[in-house]
């Protein structure tokens, strides 16, 4: 059976990325699915001089062969400054180095949200150009303006109407395809 894992490209504690990711895998039913949540997962910073001299490390060589194994992904990108988080770019850096096609295959269900009106698109389109050359087949996206205003963490859902109606459009493109 197919299986998704799922995660955020933030390494924050209080990440809203992974509130997101937590709510989406919530709406999946009858498909195994891995929640990771990447603040237990530190990665130094990457250079070539550290990939020399101590390699990969066990638990980035544990996260590919994950990705390998799943049929599907969803990732919830953060942003900072108009950019993917330098968390996010380092694990890219890092897991491409291990296998360029790290991705090859993968069905993406690629999101993102941000405490702005914007949701973090600026990252979304960046990240969205950006994985298709590890192997990714992004088949749906998903962009959550201003968290605080339209997502409860104490109902843990999306609370405007709209925004949740295409949340699960977009959810269900991607299940299909999985």
């Amino acid at each position: 059976m197919a299986s998704i894992l799922a995660f955020a490209g933030s390494n924050s504690s209080t990440s809203i990325n992974y509130e997101l990711v937590k709510y989406t895998v919530s709406k999946i039913k009858n498909i195994p699915v891995r929640q990771l949540n990447m603040a237990h997962y530190p990665f130094p910073m990457y250079s070539e001089d550290l990939e020399r001299e101590k390699g990969f490390s066990n638990s980035l060589v544990e996260l590919s062969k994950d990705i390998k194994k799943s049929a599907g992904l969803i990732i919830s990108v953060n942003e900072h400054n108009g950019n993917p988080s330098a968390y996010f770019k380092n694990l890219i850096d890092w897991l491409s180095r291990l296998d360029r096609q790290f991705m090859d295959g993968k069905k993406v269900l690629l999101m993102s949200t941000s405490p702005g009106r914007a949701g973090g698109e600026h990252s979304l389109t960046k990240i969205q150009d950006t994985i298709p050359r590890f192997g990714a087949e992004i088949v749906a996206t998903f962009s959550l303006p201003s968290f605080g205003r339209n997502f409860s963490t104490e109902d843990k859902k999306i609370t405007d109407n709209g925004l949740r109606e295409e949340h699960q459009e977009a959810l269900d493109r991607f299940l299909k395809e999985v």
